[in-house]
């Protein structure tokens, strides 16, 4: 089996909704030295559509910004490289398409991650760059599409939102044709105001020691505030936001703004981000706020890092779920060894042989019964239902989706089309994980039965073999039962399994 190897360097990519960012980093001695940053306003969610679709002009830009982006990470191995697309494509109804044509641009896989794991990501560049210690400190990050607030001490977030609010969106919603004024900007921080109100009373229990903002509408607004003197520093304060607000609306449109401090390129989408920080410090009551260069890409890398020393946040997220709702621990185990023996015997025949495989293998051992906290009746669709919407650290949108697969359909019927329902790229390798997971719980179905039979699973040119001691089915006939009825539903997708115990 292939295994994981320490990586000199590593690369990350934020596929922001309104820039794209890489970051590429030489590894020394566990610290990061930075050698190369790119950073293109490609502004994809510009290009969304009234019915969220990216327009090909969007598609267009963000490609040909991959392309460039793909020669220099071309030559890294796989496991050393993670890119995560956020808001835009989320949302996105034609990003699947998208996708495909990055991941050709790129040559490496892209991963969606929810709006959550993006926050828990951000607040893990910052709590680096910035070398936190063990106070609160609450970290703010604007997106084009959203914007993400996080509680942490140390390097751990405790309290982590994403609210549907950004400087493209709300720039396009309240300034599109590029007019600035009072009654628009009021319209603005009404609305960023209304979305706020969910957070705002237990962020503010919580409290915080410091505030921070990671973006790059936050870093302008700092740039803009410290070169026209209206902020010592450059440090954010609600008198200098309103001495911003109060210059673009004298401007009146976004052609006519120019400020020390301000980028052309950045003009158009700052009324919105303007608007989004102000009802920021609004609600949440900051008083000053410092900016930090880290941001996702940068927690990026060290989540990577992480992974790759065995230190990786999804163990702690599926250990953390099994323990909620008390899952029978021996038993998962039982499984779970058994799964990992059935694993080493065909993973290299079966084209699964890495181990990003058996962990995913290894966690839906672990998960496979937490539907039981609900019911025991279909118990395995409740575990697929939990596994799928619950909140999971760590983990992209297409990793949670495959393990909830994978959960769900460790028993009874399995078809081509739920099969269908995965990401292209998932579908081989996630049905013929569930495959193995099916066949360890035959023979664990018991609960106290022995696991120490060794079962000799093979791959032939006409699908699975799967032998056991002599005459073993003649003292298991219950297991024989299973086991033919299990044969019989891997057919229906395409899976021939032959039993023989002579």
């Amino acid at each position: 089996m292939k295994q994981q190897t320490e990586y000199d360097v590593l690369a990350a990519i934020d596929l922001g909704s309104n820039s794209f960012h890489m970051i590429i980093a030489r590894l020394r001695d566990g610290h990061f030295q930075v050698v190369d940053k790119l950073r293109e306003m490609v502004q994809l969610r510009a290009g969304l559509d009234k019915d969220n679709r990216i327009s090909d002009d969007a598609q267009e830009r963000a490609i040909a910004c991959l392309q460039r982006f793909g020669e220099r990470i071309k030559d890294l191995p796989t496991g050393s490289v993670r890119i995560v697309g956020t808001n835009t494509l989320r949302v996105a109804k034609n990003s699947q398409l998208f996708l495909r044509k990055a991941r050709h641009a790129l040559g490496h896989p892209i991963e969606i991650v929810a709006g959550e794991e993006e926050a828990r990501l951000i607040y893990l560049g910052v709590a680096h760059a910035l070398a936190f210690d063990n106070s609160n400190r609450l970290v703010m990050d604007i997106g084009g599409g959203s914007t993400e607030f996080i509680i942490g001490e140390g390097f751990t977030g405790l309290m982590r939102e994403s609210l549907e609010m950004g400087c493209v969106s709300f720039s396009q919603r309240f300034f599109g044709d590029g007019k600035i004024t009072r009654t628009r900007m009021k319209s603005a921080l009404i609305a960023a105001g209304t979305r706020l109100r969910s957070i705002q009373r237990p962020y503010r229990n919580m409290g915080w020691s410091e505030a921070i903002g990671a973006s790059g509408t936050i870093r302008t607004v700092a740039n803009i505030v410290k070169e026209n003197d209206w902020a010592d520093d450059g440090v954010i304060t609600p008198k200098s936001l309103d001495k911003l607000i109060d210059a673009m609306i004298t401007a009146g449109d976004v052609d006519g703004f120019k400020l020390d401090g301000l980028s052309e390129e950045r003009a158009s989408v700052l009324p919105g981000g303007v608007a989004v920080l102000k009802a920021s410090f609004d609600r949440l009551k900051i008083e000053r706020m410092t900016v930090s260069d880290g941001a996702l890409r940068e927690g990026l890398l060290y989540d990577l890092l992480g992974r790759i020393q065995h230190d990786d946040e999804r163990d702690r997220t599926v250990s953390a779920m099994a323990r909620r709702y008390e899952v029978d621990d021996v038993h998962a185990k039982r499984v779970m060894d058994m799964a990992t023996q059935l694993f080493e015997q065909i993973s290299a025949d079966w084209q699964i042989n890495d181990d990003d495989y058996l962990n995913r293998l290894q966690w839906a051992a672990k998960l496979h019964e937490v539907g039981l906290a609900i019911s025991h009746e279909h118990y395995h669709k409740h575990s697929g239902y939990l596994v799928a919407h619950s909140d999971f650290p760590g983990f992209s949108r297409e990793e949670q989706h495959a393990l909830a697969f994978m959960v769900q359909r460790h028993r009874r019927k399995v078809s081509k089309q739920d099969i269908k329902e995965l990401p292209e790229e998932l579908q081989q390798s996630t049905t013929r994980l569930a495959v193995i997971l099916r066949l360890a719980m035959v023979f664990n179905r018991g609960r106290t039965e022995q696991t120490d039979t060794f079962v000799k699973l093979k791959v032939t040119k006409k699908g699975l073999r799967l032998k056991l001691p002599q005459d073993w089915l003649k003292k298991h006939p219950l297991t024989e039962a299973d086991l033919l009825q299990e044969a019989d539903c891997l057919k229906a997708i395409g899976v021939k399994l032959k039993i023989k115990d002579n």
